[in-house]
């Protein structure tokens, strides 16, 4: 039976969830508000210079990864350059690479914190035979938390003979696991550890799941990739296999309404344009899902979905260069973190995505394009006259921030521009600007995630704020979850 599907939201979680709909003959209508494919992972552009616009570091290509396994299934091949330096951590005063291969790594590691360093290797490599066992049983890409039998029987054939040592770790926080290793008190490397969990986990050691976050700790030296051009070549990829595959994709179509009529699902546009399907995908954060239905509809959703599409998640303020190749220091890295105060947001941590050289798509020779991110609490922009001022602070504290790595960065710069909440709002159309989903804590990871399902028949949601979260890997697997569940695989 040939169905017809919307999904709203371009993001690659809806991409991804449209690909294996029109795989299968399905009849996939897809619909983005904004102007560019990708979402949080899509792009733009400002004369010869091309700006990925937040997601810069590529996962998942390794063989098995997400990524890898989709491409494959979908018959696509997509280039990705594995990194040996997956960054360059600049902390206080060390200057710190931080590898891909594990034993360079703890070597790297005892030789940065030499007190610490019997206590870190066994930190790490609990951390990574955590890290592994979780990969092992979330392969099969199991639902969680399951709602249906089949997701139960899935999750249940999942199991390994290793899974039942994860259950001592269910309850407990990254933080736990430094203390138990004599680590509590190791301020400078808790701090290094906040600022790789900051980026991936969107919280620190401190409240991070134990399990969620040994797995960000392992999935580091699975793989780290650097894409031509950058992530969006993975958005606009899927988009055109859809097309290929009888789809229609649509931009600048920013759905208000979704509503049920004749027992079919209606979605509506700014311009009052409609479009009928038996299912509804909603690749949104959840802020901007629920307000989309009518109160009867919005009744109908799990209590815990609609408490947890009140709460706020992370701003992001960015800063977009375009800099002369001559100011940037000989073998810099292409990617890189600054951590400055203990805080992981405001300044205080950077993450700094460069362009290869020779990376034509981005910038033409002679010059390289530069993102660079940090997390920001929306309550610093909810007025313009703080909106300005603090754009001001918050733009001079980065570049002071960025000198670390390119000391003459100032001397080289041929354009400039900055991404505050409010232009992250305007751009990928999220409520105040909100990115990143929710922090990976144990109040809002695993079974008390949400789940892609939203309690109404033929309504589906997936991205970052529905299990396992954010990121490329996250909303890939929450858009192939949909795809599954539609057509019952």
């Amino acid at each position: 039976m040939t169905l017809e599907i919307i999904i709203i939201g371009g993001g690659i979680g809806g991409l991804t969830a449209g690909a294996f709909l029109a795989k299968d003959g399905h009849n996939v209508t897809l619909l983005e508000a904004s102007n560019e494919w990708g979402g949080s992972a899509g792009k733009f552009s400002r004369g010869k210079f091309l700006f990925p616009v937040g997601a810069t570091m590529g996962m998942g290509f390794e063989e098995g990864g997400i990524h890898h396994r989709i491409f494959q299934e979908l018959n696509l091949s997509f280039p990705a350059l594995a990194l040996d330096e997956i960054m360059r951590v600049y902390h206080g005063r060390r200057v710190m690479p931080y590898y891909a291969d594990r034993n360079r790594h703890l070597s790297e590691c005892s030789s940065q914190f030499p007190e610490y360093a019997s206590q870190i290797i066994s930190f790490y490599k609990e951390a990574w035979k955590i890290g592994a066992e979780v990969r092992k049983l979330i392969k099969p890409l199991p639902v969680v938390p399951p709602v249906t039998f089949s997701e139960w029987k899935k999750l249940i054939l999942s199991l390994k003979p290793g899974t039942p040592g994860l259950l001592p770790y269910l309850r407990k926080t990254v933080g736990d696991l430094l203390k138990k290793h004599g680590l509590d008190e190791a301020a400078s490397f808790r701090h290094f550890i906040d600022g790789q969990l900051i980026d991936s986990m969107q919280t620190t050691s401190q409240d991070c799941s134990a399990l969620m976050g040994a797995l960000a700790l392992d999935i580091y030296h699975e793989g780290a990739y650097y894409t031509e051009g950058g992530l969006y070549k993975i958005a606009e990829t899927l988009q055109k296999y859809i097309e290929d595959n009888g789809g229609r994709t649509y931009k600048r179509k920013h759905v208000q309404t979704i509503r049920k009529e004749n027992g079919r699902w209606v979605a509506v546009d700014q311009k009052g344009e409609s479009w009928r399907a038996d299912h509804v995908v909603c690749n949104l954060p959840i802020q901007g899902f629920v307000p989309l239905l009518p109160e009867p509809l919005q009744e109908q959703l799990p209590a815990k979905l609609v408490k947890r599409s009140k709460v706020a998640q992370w701003g992001a303020f960015t800063m977009y260069f375009a800099l002369k190749e001559t100011v940037i220091p000989p073998y810099t890295a292409l990617f890189n973190q600054v951590l400055s105060d203990r805080s992981m947001t405001e300044g205080n941590h950077l993450f700094l995505s460069l362009s290869k050289a020779n990376d034509t798509n981005r910038a033409p020779e002679g010059f390289r394009t530069l993102t660079v991110s940090t997390h920001t609490e929306l309550h610093h922009w909810d007025t313009k006259e703080k909106y300005d001022q603090y754009k001001e602070t918050l733009t001079e504290k980065m570049l002071l921030g960025i000198e670390r790595v390119i000391p003459e960065v100032r001397d080289g710069i041929e354009l400039q521009m900055t991404g505050a909440p409010r232009a992250w709002e305007r751009f990928t159309k999220r409520p105040k600007g909100m990115v990143g989903g929710f922090p990976q804590t144990n109040e809002y990871s695993l079974f008390n995630s949400l789940s892609h399902r939203t309690g109404i028949d033929g309504l589906w949601l997936c991205g970052d704020s529905v299990f396992p979260g954010a990121g490329t890997i996250g909303v890939s697997t929450s858009g192939y979850h949909v795809y599954r569940s539609i057509v019952q695989k």
